[in-house]
């Protein structure tokens, strides 16, 4: 195993967050109009009672409205051109992880996704990314292991840290060749709830030091990193995480988090930590199982 990945606390030993180097602030976020956008086929619990029950037009206002939430905040939003035939393109957090490596060169690791009918996606990101100054990174997977972006692999705020999840859609061997791509240490977190099939649906950090976690996605090694790294970790309910998809939040610079309306608990618990809320209605994309988090990737 890579020195660079951590499993448990006994890995931690001489491990300080303190001694992570800062990582630059995201620039901004990449996100995909939801031209295509439907329930066709069952991928995860969310989907299994509305394929063919999204609501077009209405997705299209809730996008429109995420779009100005991230420019209201400050957060400059690119785009990528959405490709017919890829209904699930707009969760444009999948398909690849944006990053720097400590020299400053920006880098884009290209996803290798686990479900054929969203393997195309990964051919407009990584020509988005050519365009626009990243050094593209591809995996060595033999056909066989998977990794899911940014679903699975999660930036710690402000620091060259990542977190990164498995269980469901990203093969834990993968995340060695995540900490050589960035050169960055990783911690392996693994997820036991099918419901919470990628990190991003059920671990949201809130700024350095606080963190917004459904601890029955984890097992208990997970549970115990998360604690030992994190001084703050808040439980999110288990209304707000199933269905509101509350730690599927998106936080801009440990300043403004963007959430899905209605996570009461989880809203309180981020003013607590001295973010501003800005609440939005994401109901048509939880039914794909995904919300504000899934629909960015952030950019560097």
């Amino acid at each position: 195993m890579s020195a660079n990945l951590y499993r448990t606390i006994s890995d931690l030993k001489g491990f300080s967050l303190r001694n992570c180097p800062p990582m630059p602030e995201p620039s901004g976020v990449l996100m995909c109009p939801p031209d295509h956008f439907q329930v066709l086929a069952v991928k995860n619990p969310y989907m299994s009672r509305h394929v063919g029950a999204v609501d077009v037009e209405k997705a299209r206002r809730q996008w429109d409205e995420l779009v100005a939430a991230f420019e209201k905040a400050g957060c400059p939003v690119r785009l990528v051109e959405a490709t017919p035939g890829l209904e699930d393109m707009v969760f444009t957090a999948n398909s690849s992880l944006a990053g720097t490596r400590p020299d400053g060169e920006k880098v884009a690791l290209i996803s290798s996704m686990r479900h054929a009918s969203r393997r195309r996606e990964t051919e407009a990101f990584e020509a988005w990314y050519e365009r626009n100054g990243y050094r593209v990174a591809r995996l060595k997977s033999g056909g066989h292991e998977t990794f899911e972006g940014s679903g699975d692999a999660v930036w710690h705020p402000g620091k060259r840290l990542l977190w990164g999840g498995h269980g469901f859609r990203t093969d834990p061997a993968m995340f060695e060749q995540v900490a050589e791509t960035f050169k960055t240490p990783v911690i392996l977190l693994k997820l036991v709830n099918e419901r919470f099939y990628h990190l991003d649906t059920c671990f949201c950090p809130l700024t350095p030091e606080a963190v917004l976690v459904y601890p029955s996605a984890f097992d208990a090694a997970s549970l115990e990193l998360i604690l030992k790294i994190f001084p703050i970790v808040v439980t999110c309910s288990e209304a707000d995480a199933v269905a509101r998809m509350a730690c599927n939040a998106a936080v801009w610079r440990s300043k403004t988090a963007i959430i899905q309306k209605g996570a009461t608990v989880a809203v309180g618990h981020m003013k607590a930590m001295g973010l501003d809320v800005v609440e939005v209605d994401t109901s048509e994309f939880v039914k794909s199982g995904g919300s504000v988090y899934c629909m960015k990737q952030y950019l560097f």
